[in-house]
């Protein structure tokens, strides 16, 4: 071997950890058969805790596979948190497997490889490498989201998301031929290196739309939403808890990474384009939900909302805007992994419920679900001193900073119209008759729920080292 090899090799070990274990497990829950689905899962999360281990402690700053990888401290903060939300939902879906007959070993299996996808998409620094990241994800989600044959819906939400991810890769695939075109190169150092060098062309722009559209499409971000509430409300609901929070992190990561890397010299337009996304973001989030009777579906709008918000901070083009990224993404995958612990814990003896109503009276049958479901939607709604709040000061104080007040003001109105869907489910818990109880919470439900709660309630006292490394990982780029 080569050094040059070798050191790629230790760059990525994290990935190789997860690859080659991900064959492992395949090959023994093949063998094994049914006999081996709680093993699988179990050795999945330990997989994940072990390459997230790894980074932590042997973590390096460096380039590898002829620059195509990189390994830099947003690398690592994103990916961290992309594992996270990938340990946790697999942890999640353990009692519900068992209850619905859903414990395959497919599952777990499949969720390393998407989250292999999503570390790779992490640290492309090449065109080719965001793509091939992009598809492995990608191919494990179409098979996810319409794991459960059996039922319609769900094999309606892996049709629906196939069909327009397809779509959206022939994009993404557009754009980064248009960009190539233009500059002679997929490398993210070289395409930079091109268009600081001369005047930028009508093609180019139109290859860095095409390529945000389809990485766009990834954080479901208006108008590329269309997939999400659909897929939300078929999809089992820990597969839709899954949707819902890694593949956010990793696709996130790739459009910071693309725009303050690759397009770096043309930050006026692809600011513009950041700009129109993030508003109808937070508008069509704001405004769809309020008519929503399913708790998932209302979930998948949250979730557009919460992306436009997201996006204000990387529509500053700063430092500071990168760093509100960040955080805001940590407290979005902290809020939604605790709301989904809760969304399957909403199960009577007949099986699992999802519609808003049934919240009805849970305050009188169960106060301590109710109350940190009120701390999570208050969070959720922005409201002061919980951690959503602070989320959204750092991404709005970023575009105050960038002179985009329009921008700010447009997000503040939108949080003030979503705050009146997560406050109806305040109102219908605490207010509303009782319609029955809910079987006792599992184990592992209550604590992914008291942990999120915790996380949101305390979030103030420690903000502080979070902000930190946030501001670390943003210095990568400036």
């Amino acid at each position: 071997m080569t050094p040059e090899l070798l050191s790629s090799l230790s760059l990525s070990t994290p990935e190789l950890i997860i690859a080659v274990g991900a064959l492992a497990l395949l090959m023994i829950g093949v063998f094994s058969g049914e006999r081996a689905n709680s093993t699988v899962t179990g050795l999945a999360v330990a997989l994940l805790v072990a390459a997230g281990a790894w980074m932590l402690v042997f973590g390096h700053d460096g380039a590898g596979y002829g620059t195509a990888f990189v390994s830099d401290p947003f690398a690592r903060f994103m990916k961290f948190l992309t594992l996270l939300g990938a340990a946790v939902t697999l942890i999640m879906s353990v009692g519900f497997a068992k209850a619905e007959k859903f414990d395959k070993f497919e599952f777990p299996v499949l969720v390393l490889l998407a989250t292999l996808g999503m570390l790779l998409m992490i640290s492309a620094n090449d065109m080719l490498a965001l793509y091939l990241g992009l598809e492995l994800q990608s191919l494990a989600l179409y098979v996810i989201a319409a794991i459960n044959r059996d039922n319609v819906r769900s094999t309606e939400a892996g049709l629906k998301y196939f069909v327009l991810g397809a779509l959206s890769s022939g994009m993404l695939l557009y754009g980064i031929s248009l960009v190539y075109g233009y500059t002679g190169h997929t490398s993210f150092e070289a395409i930079a290196a091109a268009l600081s060098g001369g005047e930028r062309q009508l093609g180019l722009v139109f290859g860095l739309v095409f390529v945000l559209a389809g990485l766009c499409f990834k954080i479901s971000a208006v108008p590329f939403h269309m997939w999400t509430p659909d897929v939300y409300e078929g999809a089992p609901t820990p597969v839709t808890a899954f949707f819902a929070a890694a593949p956010k992190m990793a696709a996130m990561a790739l459009i910071v990474r693309v725009t303050m890397g690759a397009f770096e010299p043309i930050g006026t337009d692809w600011q513009q384009i950041i700009v129109f996304v993030s508003i109808a973001s937070m508008a069509l989030g704001a405004f769809a939900a309020i008519g929503q009777k399913n708790i998932k579906r209302l979930m998948a709008y949250s979730s557009i909302g919460h992306m436009g918000y997201a996006l204000v901070g990387l529509a500053a083009n700063s430092e500071a805007g990168v760093r509100g990224v960040v955080i805001y993404m940590l407290i979005y995958l902290v809020m939604t992994l605790g709301t989904f612990a809760f969304i399957l814990a909403m199960r009577r003896k007949d099986g699992n419920v999802e519609q808003i109503s049934d919240l009805a009276g849970l305050s009188s049958t169960n106060p301590m679900m109710a109350t940190i479901l009120t701390i999570l939607m208050f969070s959720l709604a922005g409201i002061p001193p919980l951690a959503g709040f602070w989320g959204k000061w750092y991404v709005f104080l970023a575009a105050i900073n960038a002179n985009l007040y329009a921008l700010a003001i447009i997000g503040v109105l939108a949080s003030v119209v979503g705050a009146f869907y997560y406050l109806r489910i305040i109102k219908i818990m605490w207010f509303d008759e009782p319609v029955g109880g809910f079987q006792p919470m599992a184990g592992e439900l209550r604590l992914v729920l008291g942990l999120s709660g915790a996380f949101v309630l305390f979030y103030v006292l420690i903000g502080g080292p979070i902000g930190q490394m946030a501001e670390a990982a943003a210095k990568t780029f400036f």
